[in-house]
């Protein structure tokens, strides 16, 4: 069973550490390694995960079950869904993936789902894409408030920094919005420390992604394991203790987008011991 570890924050991890596990394997490492949760991003190679049969029907009644069994919550849903671009079709694409994301979301009891912004698009401004974004971000909520899911938008791409995400946020005026907090992205774009960031989004902070890396040789950022990089993660740990952070922690060891790194086997394991002896 599932251990806390760090007093009010809860750990789960994002299957990008394992993207074509089958989700019997993905629990089953949750349980023994002794995480609270798990952020789905991908679950045997697929990320628009209602399209898989263990989250579909009976079989999806056997994943709820299998991860009450456990003691498990999903922390987070993500999809792959973004709002930059010019093309209105395009973004209503993604609306939609965004809709049945959140329907998943729903059935296993999640409390948000994950969306990105997020780079502003050849021949568009950073004003009209700031406006696509908040659009779809509005239309979005409205259409998932009434079965309770959030929608989250992570600090990423050309919005990473604290005031580009707050100010998307305030301008989209939804209560059902809120951010998921990478502070390692707003660090590598803007070198804003984590003590900042926490500070200015404050309780819009729904779910974190943590990781640690290091700069190569060529200046190019690769995920090392917990402590053995170049981020500023106590000073992450000590804003969101300041701010009494109580929802997810999540680890986010990006093996699908860097296979070359440790397997997940080493990785997630290590993260919960690092967690526990550094909290």
């Amino acid at each position: 069973m599932s251990v806390e570890i760090s007093g009010i924050m809860k750990i789960s991890f994002s299957t990008l550490a394992c993207p074509e596990w089958k989700l019997s394997e993905i629990i089953e490492m949750a349980t023994n390694a002794g995480y609270e949760g798990i952020e789905l991003r991908f679950v045997q190679g697929e990320d628009s995960l209602w399209k898989l049969p263990v989250f579909q029907g009976s079989e999806l009644k056997s994943t709820k079950r299998a991860l009450d069994q456990c003691g498990l919550a999903i922390s987070c849903v993500d999809t792959s869904c973004r709002f930059h671009s010019p093309d209105r079709r395009e973004r209503e694409r993604w609306i939609e993936e965004g809709e049945r994301m959140a329907d998943l979301a729903a059935e296993l009891g999640a409390p948000g789902i994950r969306v990105f912004g997020d780079q502003i698009q050849p021949g568009a401004s950073r004003d009209s894409t700031r406006g696509w974004i908040e659009d779809c971000l509005r239309t979005l909520a409205d259409r998932t408030c009434p079965n309770g899911i959030e929608i989250w938008i992570e600090t990423h791409g050309d919005f990473a920094t604290s005031i580009e995400a707050g100010a998307i946020l305030k301008n989209t005026a939804r209560e059902n919005c809120g951010v998921v907090w990478d502070p390692a992205n707003s660090f590598i774009e803007s070198e804003e420390p984590p003590s900042r960031s926490a500070s200015a989004l404050g309780k819009t902070i729904r779910h974190v992604h943590m990781k640690d890396l290091q700069r190569k040789g060529d200046g190019q950022w690769e995920p090392v394991l917990p402590g053995q990089g170049m981020l500023p993660l106590s000073e992450m740990r000590t804003a969101l203790k300041m701010l009494r952070y109580d929802r997810f922690v999540s680890f986010e060891w990006e093996k699908k987008w860097h296979p070359s790194i440790a397997d997940a086997a080493v990785a997630l394991p290590h993260f919960v011991e690092w967690f526990r002896a550094t909290g």
